[in-house]
């Protein structure tokens, strides 16, 4: 790959010759895409230590605060336990986080020494190097303490940390490092969390990028440099690299890439200068900005609008200042559109028919050109487009994921079946299926659960779902709607009329109810442009501005005023 941005290996699915020719849980922060300024802590770590006198459940409570400050070994922890025990403890490489820490003195203590169980509700594991993956438990332990010169002492504890969400808000943050998909063609975000108060911020991301990918997202996202390339440190404004002698030339700017964008994105200002075995990076680049890699970028774009659609009664329309103008050909005429999707460039893909007997039929093609048949089945939910419209995927019939492309060699479409590995015991409907933007991840809604997935590129032209999680669990079988948001989050739409809409984090480690203002339950279809979110209720299509609004109310929106239409954000 070179920063030319390939043209596709993949061609379009949707042009001319294509298949047209024929409630909250761990704490969110502000948009993790929106670049910010990083300014380094006045002070690597908080000094905490154990308050002499105080009661031994207290003592407790305290030392689990202690615990989210990993510095130095977990020095702030340790100082809570005899000395015994310090050195017997293992952190391990996992952190449990739990909803809240709860603490029972049990019974047979005696004057010095006490027994206490602790317990909480497992919400997610923090794994090494920050990754987040959502879980859920019980946590229970038993705790020994003793008095040791007058003051009580942990003596004896499980292996392992755990954290109350939050702690884990307080003392962390998360941050977006960035790897190339499998073709080299987009970067795709992994999300995760680094302690706060720490001086080396762009060290630590750049050494987690070395470290490869989380591993729920390595299926999508394969680990290539050699395992001989290192980072030596920062040094007169350059970042350090070695062993990158037999790294090629397009593989090098790759990892320069993922570099510039996962320092710009944590707000760490360029230019940059990358300097590898005493010579640029990249050669010719003495320094690089994210304008050397603009066509690469995974940021909201801020700038500009996107395109809205509405389906109203089997026909979209554009609602462009207000009005609701009919598309030409059969997507505007038609009335007998299901759903559909509409990218910036213009390739559609819609389901028409499936009322009475007649079966559904999946068609796309260009705006203002007639399209192409290739998939019947009795029900299909919304398709959606992998990146720069390679592929459509869809679900036939509530079970069979379907993945369609059209051969570059013959111009004819092919369907085939993705496999999913679901967890144990879900075989549910699945009514909704949304791939992500860069097409590494996927959101279904099965029998009103919310669950994500990632996509595995097996042989060629295979793909496979793996990894699969429950998100945003405590909703049950509320949900009704999901969607990506530009910035990677998802924006999720239930029955439930104490929280209608909600945005969940692409790791699923938070889950943040939205204004409920003017909303009537159920929230039946969601979509996100980079600067509006748009929900359609019992009554008519709303829509709230994602950031910066002082007016919590969704209002309805110009040009669909009382209507109930799907809305369509070209992508």
């Amino acid at each position: 790959m070179n920063l030319k941005r390939l043209p596709g290996a993949l061609v379009a699915l949707a042009t001319t010759g294509a298949l047209a020719a024929g409630c909250a849980s761990l704490p969110s922060t502000s948009d993790p895409h929106v670049l910010r300024p990083y300014t380094p802590q006045a002070s690597a770590a908080p000094v905490v230590t154990p308050e002499d006198g105080k009661e031994p459940d207290l003592l407790l409570r305290d030392f689990y605060a202690a615990s989210a400050i990993p510095s130095s070994d977990y020095e702030a922890a340790r100082a809570f336990m005899t000395q015994q025990a310090s050195a017997a403890w293992d952190p391990t490489d996992e952190t449990l986080v739990v909803d809240r820490i709860g603490v029972n003195t049990l019974p047979g203590g005696t004057l010095n020494r006490r027994s206490f169980s602790v317990h909480g509700n497992v919400v997610g594991v923090l794994g090494q190097g920050g990754s987040f993956r959502p879980e859920r438990g019980t946590y229970e332990a038993t705790i020994e303490m003793e008095q040791v010169a007058g003051q009580w002492r942990i003596s004896s504890l499980p292996a392992g940390v755990v954290l109350e969400r939050t702690e884990l808000r307080n003392q962390y943050q998360p941050f977006n490092l960035y790897f190339f998909d499998a073709r080299g063609q987009e970067l795709v975000t992994d999300r995760r969390w680094l302690f706060t108060r720490r001086e080396t911020l762009p060290s630590a991301l750049i050494s987690l990028i070395l470290e490869g990918p989380a591993k729920r997202l390595l299926p999508a996202v394969p680990d290539s440099l050699p395992a001989e390339v290192s980072y030596t440190g920062y040094e007169d404004g350059a970042y350090l690299f070695s062993g990158f002698g037999a790294v090629r030339e397009d593989e090098r700017t790759q990892f320069a890439a993922q570099v510039v964008w996962t320092l710009a994105s944590a707000g760490i200002s360029g230019p940059y200068t990358l300097l590898a075995d005493g010579a640029p990076l990249v050669p010719n680049a003495e320094t690089l900005t994210t304008d050397d890699f603009v066509e690469l970028s995974p940021l909201v774009q801020a700038a500009g609008t996107a395109r809205l659609y509405s389906l109203t009664d089997g026909r979209i329309s554009l609602i462009d200042g207000g009005v609701a103008t009919p598309l030409d050909g059969e997507l505007g005429n038609s009335g007998s559109v299901q759903t559909a999707e509409i990218t910036a460039s213009g390739n559609w893909v819609a389901v028409l028919g499936g009322t009475g007997e007649a079966p559904a039929v999946i068609r796309a093609g260009v705006l203002g050109d007639e399209g192409r048949d290739f998939i019947t089945a009795t029900t299909f939910t919304r398709p959606s487009f992998e990146a720069r419209a390679a592929a459509v995927w869809t679900v036939a019939d509530g079970t069979r994921i379907l993945r369609s492309v059209r051969s570059a060699a013959t111009g004819e479409v092919t369907t085939e079946e993705i496999f999913a590995e679901m967890p144990d015991g879900v075989t549910g409907n699945i009514s909704v299926l949304r791939l992500s933007r860069s097409g590494a991840r996927v959101v279904m809604v099965v029998d009103g659960h919310l669950y994500t997935g990632i996509v595995e590129r097996r042989a060629t032209g295979e793909r496979a779902i793996v990894n699969v999680l429950e998100y945003a669990s405590e909703l049950g079988g509320s949900v009704v709607a999901a969607d990506w948001q530009p910035d990677g989050s998802l924006i999720v739409g239930t029955s439930s009329s104490v929280s209608p809409v909600l945005r969940v984090e692409q790791d699923g480690s938070s889950a943040t109810a939205l204004s409920v203002g003017n909303i009537s339950a159920p929230v039946v279809a969601v979509a996100a442009s980079p600067g509006m979110l748009y929900v359609t209720d019992a009554n008519a299509v709303l829509q709230l501005p994602s950031t910066g609004s002082d007016n919590p109310l969704w209002r309805e929106v110009p040009g669909l005023e009382g209507v109930r239409a799907l809305p369509i954000v070209a992508k």
